[in-house]
């Protein structure tokens, strides 16, 4: 089972799951800098598509659809995807952590209309061509975690997908549901997401 649950992608170290709640915490430290604006669109869009980071730094803004309530976003590549078919999922704005209202202020803020939607911030405030590290997700997830007074080594990029699981559970949204979302094909595998010590 260990070796079914690598191969199909859970989470084998099992951080801690960055939930509705813990990232609404997050976002009360996101400055209003580009490099906020940017961190605030990319923790509320992982969270909203239960992206992992590889699929959040991919992204560009062909992949981006904005729709009247909400945005489209096309996955080209992904884990469970490795012949690039490609997959679509759409992302409702919410009224709460409003992720498409993210995204458009953050391009509007850097000016970018085509590239990488996700891209590195100089110190000096200068955007960057390129697109983010993987890592770099990781780190940002981690640095909101410690502003927002958790423990940041249990938290990883992986932590906004396992949020948006979890969050869907606790307020009983049905599982196929969440699987459209998450791209799950293995509903079993879909369960191993959820973090029964999450805050509810």
């Amino acid at each position: 089972m260990a070796g079914i649950r690598r191969t199909l992608g859970t989470a084998p170290t099992r951080k801690q799951a960055a939930t509705a709640e813990i990232v609404r915490d997050m976002l009360a430290h996101c400055p209003s800098s580009l490099s906020g604006q940017r961190d605030q669109a990319l923790l509320t869009l992982g969270f909203a598509g239960a992206l992992r980071r590889s699929e959040l730094v991919a992204l560009t803004t062909d992949d981006l659809l904005f729709q009247d309530r909400g945005m489209l976003v096309t996955i080209r590549r992904s884990k469970t995807d490795q012949d690039g078919s490609g997959q679509v999922i759409g992302i409702p704005n919410g009224r709460r952590l409003r992720p498409v209202d993210a995204v458009r202020s953050w391009l509007a803020a850097s000016g970018i209309t085509q590239g990488p939607v996700f891209r590195s911030i100089t110190r000096h405030g200068h955007l960057s061509t390129q697109p983010l590290s993987d890592r770099s997700v990781a780190t940002i997830v981690k640095t909101y975690a410690h502003a927002a007074g958790y423990d940041p080594r249990g938290f990883s990029g992986h932590s906004l997908r396992a949020g948006f699981v979890t969050s869907g559970a606790q307020t009983g949204q049905d599982a196929l549901a969440l699987a459209r979302v998450t791209r799950h094909k293995n509903l079993s595998v879909l369960q191993t997401y959820v973090r029964d010590d999450a805050p509810s």
